[in-house]
């Protein structure tokens, strides 16, 4: 029986020992190919080279390269409970677009700290990151204890020290861990260098973490990606097509487009070259054709009849985000907000608050009216059109958003709050004007205009 996967994001400031703690966690769970330790130990002899846990990430950075042994982008290691996905996330600031793809995926993170060097900046600025991705199992390990010879003293100042600072974040560590991952000190194996330490290692804090919960259990959920319609033959279906977010739906079932509450019944799941289905689940990317000609576009979200509260139809929510935009974020312009497969223009209405890193704390802004780049917060956004979504903790997929500024993807976060939900059927219907029209006399309209065409253009129809 294949063992659940896991994934986690191990993030520190460049030279804390994040890539040594990667290849000692690889080396200590049996998680390398066959003899790779041995070889690269006896490469490191012969040319009189000192041996570093790191070297076996890049090892395997060749034989990904090559196409072999390892899940390709990915770096997994094993326990006896389940499999850990290893997502990158670099510790420069140049790279927290990078950090930021990577650790939206996880479920649980691990952040190093150097015990020599302490709270670095980027320390800081990865806590604040995770805090404002969401993610709330966090794992703090306290490297290099034993370049200070294993001083529980240095130990518990900087853990105190990075406490008093993820609280201005709200964000409650699961375990603050000192290891040294050079001598495998509380990785995998208890340490008997650090005996007034009493808490868990580290492989036995990630095992009793929670994994991701299972997307196909609870409400149904499918952002519509388009509408596609076939006329050849004389057929008519209309399939409207996305990717399954959330639990199941069967054939027969009633559902509702949101935001314009539109109502149809499932007719069947389009297959091609396949058995037909009865059912679609969480992860599944599929095809629906509907008993009644309704009209939706894309952007829309398809939910169970009598399951429709679960996601609320807004125009004005609060969000946390990291800005990344080389202009500025600021009230005077429109930005593009893609959520799902929504997408519908958005203006600041009001910043909250902005998070500036300073010796020992995050400093709050008063009166903020802006985000420069690399900065974060939490802010106020106004939507143009209400859109079906959901606070980031019910469900991640509409609860993540990035705004666009121009052609530049400029920001990434999350939805805290909706703040304002939009009940009036003439805002709702003001998402698109073709919604004032009714679906038959659409649908009549697309028949007569490909009609003329055939007459005056047959040619362009022929086979």
């Amino acid at each position: 029986m294949q063992k659940e996967r896991m994934n986690i994001v191990i993030t520190g400031h460049v030279d804390h020992g994040k890539s040594t703690l990667v290849g000692r966690l690889l080396a200590d769970t049996n998680s390398l190919p066959q003899g790779k330790l041995e070889s690269i130990k006896e490469s490191c002899a012969k040319n009189a080279r000192p041996f570093e846990y790191s070297m076996l990430l890049d090892a395997l950075e060749d034989e990904q390269r090559q196409g072999i042994t390892i899940d390709s982008a990915r770096i997994f290691f094993k326990s006896a409970l389940r499999e850990y996905v290893i997502i990158d996330a670099p510790g420069h600031i140049e790279f927290l677009r990078n950090m930021l793809s990577g650790a939206s995926r996880a479920a649980a993170a691990v952040l190093v700290i150097d015990a020599k060097e302490g709270v670095a900046e980027n320390s800081k600025r990865h806590g604040m990151l995770l805090s404002l991705l969401g993610i709330a199992q966090v794992i703090v390990v306290v490297n290099k204890l034993d370049m200070l010879n294993y001083d529980e003293r240095a130990f518990c100042e900087i853990k105190d020290a990075y406490l008093r600072f993820l609280g201005t974040l709200d964000v409650n560590p699961i375990a603050v861990i000192p290891i040294s991952a050079r001598e495998g000190d509380n990785i995998a194996s208890v340490s008997a260098n650090m005996k007034w330490f009493k808490g868990q290692t580290l492989l036995e804090t990630l095992d009793s973490l929670e994994n991701t919960k299972d997307e196909s259990v609870g409400n149904f959920i499918l952002p519509l990606q388009d509408v596609y319609r076939f006329s050849n033959e004389d057929d008519e279906r209309r399939i409207y097509a996305g990717s399954v977010v959330g639990g199941k739906a069967h054939l027969n079932d009633k559902v509702v487009f949101l935001p314009s509450f539109k109502e149809a019944t499932i007719a069947n799941f389009e297959v091609w070259d396949a058995p037909a289905k009865e059912e679609i689940c969480a992860g599944e990317a599929v095809g629906i054709s509907l008993k009644e000609d309704i009209y939706v576009k894309s952007g829309a979200v398809m939910v169970k009849k009598n399951e429709e509260s679960f996601l609320k139809v807004a125009k004005q929510v609060r969000v946390n985000l990291i800005w990344l935009g080389h202009n500025a974020l600021e009230s005077h312009k429109e930005y593009l907000f893609k959520l799902g497969s929504a997408k519908v223009k958005a203006v600041l209405k009001k910043v909250e608050r902005v998070l500036h890193i300073s010796a020992d704390e995050v400093d709050l802004e008063s009166n903020p009216t802006k985000l420069t780049r690399n900065e974060a917060g939490t802010v106020i956004l106004e939507l143009k059109h209400p859109v079906a979504l959901c606070a980031f903790k019910e469900n991640q997929t509409l609860g993540r958003f990035v705004l666009v500024d121009g052609f530049d993807a400029a920001a990434g976060g999350i939805v805290l709050e909706v703040l304002e939900e939009s009940a009036n059927a003439e805002d709702l219907n003001s998402l698109d004007s073709l919604a004032h029209w009714d679906a038959k006399r659409i649908f009549e309209f697309e028949e007569e205009f490909f009609a003329l065409l055939k007459k005056y253009f047959p040619h362009r129809f022929e086979e």
